[in-house]
């Protein structure tokens, strides 16, 4: 089926990212917004605009049945969930189908399968993937749970099935820990999910965070687009990412390469989704997760490989086959992404909401800025703090880092804090340029007195310059008088 016009359930720079693509593709756009994102650019990109509500994303932009009623009003023919809001709900990808309308992602089965972590190690059991030691099964007996937790030996991750984000996660050091902590993660994860179910495995002390990037077609092919690197976090949240690795030999690689298509097709699989693992010290990786939906990180794997991942999907869901074999993708180059979030680097990153009274992306040459928001907008409170995705490129990691410490710099934000100063941290540290790093660089290497120090010690010398420079230009200007 031709999409000839598209509905993106989503607002910011997905929403526009989505719009852009699917223009190229003479697919006509159709927006939707709360009242506090009237103003904003996807609304006024789209050839057609609607309000879905009121500023609570429960009022507006997670209200599945109003949006399909709406998408059916404007005579749409597919939805793009985007990421985030409605993106990994089965329910509403069901009830998209069932409205006759084409669900931008995978089946919703698939959906369902991996949503839970606990049904996707089951899925996957019989493809010989590496999994982290551990119960594959929800535990809410504490005997039981100490009884996993001395079989495969301190320190343990108590997660939750249904969780993400970090919610319902705790690492347990000791037995006598273990109660407390299994209590606090039911709890937490009741509460964010609606669903206490926890399991346990084996902590992992010093991972990186590597995904794989799959593309899969109606027809039965499945590729990957090769990794990004995502150890850099704070709260279990990525910041910067990164693609290619530069930990992976082409061997691992490979070997990862073809785990991840296993798993797409462990669930039969269909548009873009990312299997996600864990890298230990010794370099043995486990399976984690599958996103079920498009990265927010996928412009890195973009830039790499030349594949535009958003005109794949709508391809995908066309009907059509993927126009390429895996013999067929190369890596070329590197790419970096830093995600410019309005919060306080220098208040344990709280988030910072106002008005942009001036906002001046960088531009140039292999530098690219996903964003949402122009000046004088407000950044609302009621939804994520991204403000954009800051995207560089280089023949190879060093240039890539060089770049992006030059597009941080040229990135003028006032009227909130950002992670600008944070993200320009990470890449003047030498266990990241190295590539020594993993998921506790935060903890290992990032204070808040660490980034004042670097910011005072760059304005004394940025003084100690311009003074120079305004001595140096005097005696210029003394010059013609002098006899």
């Amino acid at each position: 089926m031709k999409i000839r016009k598209l509905l993106v359930a989503n607002r910011g720079e997905i929403a526009l990212r989505v719009m852009k693509t699917a223009r190229d593709m003479g697919i006509k756009t159709v927006a939707i917004y709360s009242e506090a994102d009237r103003n904003a650019p996807h609304v006024a990109f789209a050839e057609e605009a609607i309000c879905v509500g009121p500023p609570p994303s429960s009022e507006s932009y997670l209200r599945g049945d109003h949006i399909i009623q709406l998408a059916k009003e404007h005579d749409v023919d597919a939805i793009h969930p985007g990421y985030g809001f409605l993106s990994e709900n089965a329910t509403f990808a069901e009830a998209v189908t069932k409205a006759g309308l084409v669900f931008v992602g995978p089946k919703p089965h698939a959906i369902r399968i991996m949503g839970s972590k606990l049904a996707a190690k089951e899925a996957v059991k019989g493809y010989d993937i590496p999994m982290v030691p551990g119960i594959d099964e929800a535990v809410t007996d504490v005997e039981k749970a100490i009884a996993t937790a001395k079989e495969i030996g301190f320190p343990i991750l108590i997660k939750a099935s249904a969780g993400g984000g970090g919610k319902g996660m705790r690492v347990v050091e000791k037995e006598s820990e273990l109660a407390e902590q299994m209590n606090r993660a039911i709890g937490e994860a009741e509460s964010a999910f609606g669903d206490g179910s926890v399991f346990i495995e084996k902590y992992v002390a010093s991972p990186r965070h590597i995904e794989i990037q799959v593309l899969a077609d109606t027809h039965g092919n499945v590729v990957h687009l090769f990794e990004r690197e995502c150890s850099i976090q704070r709260r279990h949240q990525k910041v910067v990412e990164e693609a290619p690795s530069s930990i992976l030999s082409a061997e691992l690689r490979a070997q990862m390469g073809e785990a991840a298509v296993k798993v797409a097709k462990a669930c039969d699989y269909v548009g873009a989704g990312t299997v996600e693992f864990l890298l230990d010290e010794k370099l043995n990786f486990y399976f984690l997760e599958m996103n079920t939906r498009l990265q927010v990180e996928h412009p890195v794997t973009e830039w790499v490989t030349g594949i535009d991942l958003v005109e794949q999907q709508l391809r995908v869901a066309q009907g059509e086959p993927l126009a390429f074999a895996q013999d067929d993708l190369a890596l070329s180059g590197h790419a970096m992404e830093l995600r410019v979030y309005a919060e306080d680097a220098l208040d344990n990153f709280m988030p910072s909401v106002g008005a942009l009274t001036v906002y001046r992306p960088p531009h140039g040459k292999n530098i690219r800025v996903d964003d949402g928001f122009t000046e004088g907008m407000e950044v609302p409170i009621q939804y994520d703090p991204m403000l954009s995705k800051l995207i560089t490129y280089g023949k190879d990691r060093n240039e890539a880092i060089q770049r992006m410490t030059e597009a941080i710099a040229d990135y003028e934000v006032e009227g909130v804090s950002t992670t600008l100063p944070f993200g320009k941290f990470v890449m003047q540290h030498e266990a990241f340029r190295s590539g020594q790093f993993d998921t506790h660089f935060v903890k290992n290497y990032y204070s808040e007195e660490k980034l004042k120090e670097q910011m005072r010690e760059e304005a004394e010398l940025a003084a100690k310059l311009a003074l120079q420079l305004y001595l140096q230009d005097g005696g210029k200007l003394r010059l013609p008088n002098e006899k």
